[in-house]
């Protein structure tokens, strides 16, 4: 699927996830400063919040990469205050995975630590993700 805009998520023939998906391309490529990033990253965490409470085990992943996604742009606007909560609550979802997921999950976390200027809690999230072993290819 082409993801060109938004509009890809109201495109016939679509899954939920797919749509999602789109949603999170299409706010990745927007401009630094552009409002239109922050407005169509929500929906996408908020469509995937519902996703996952469906199916937990088969969409929690899709969340935590919404909530990430979320976090770095708000991150890149100056506002760790409001990407702190988004970077925990994806750590937290990324936990039982382990693995690449968590340590994705830890350096948005860490980001969000030192734009709060809370360097020690920062450099102790990227021992954590240093210290996560890497997992066999399957």
């Amino acid at each position: 699927m082409t993801r060109n805009g938004p509009d890809d998520a109201t495109r016939k023939g679509t899954s939920e996830a797919q749509a999602i998906e789109g949603l999170l391309a299409y706010a990745q490529s927007r401009p630094r400063w552009g409002r239109a990033a922050l407005k169509v990253v929500s929906e996408a965490v908020a469509r995937s919040r519902a996703l996952a409470r469906e199916s937990p085990g088969e969409h929690t992943a899709l969340l935590a990469r919404c909530l990430r996604t979320a976090a770095k742009l708000l991150l890149k606007r100056g506002r760790a205050v409001e990407a702190l909560p988004l970077a925990l609550e994806a750590v937290a979802l990324t936990r039982s995975v382990g693995g690449a997921p968590l340590v994705v999950s830890l350096h948005c976390l860490a980001a969000a630590l030192e734009g709060l200027h809370r360097y020690s809690e920062a450099a102790a999230t990227l021992a954590e993700a240093d210290g996560i072993p890497p997992q066999p290819d399957d």
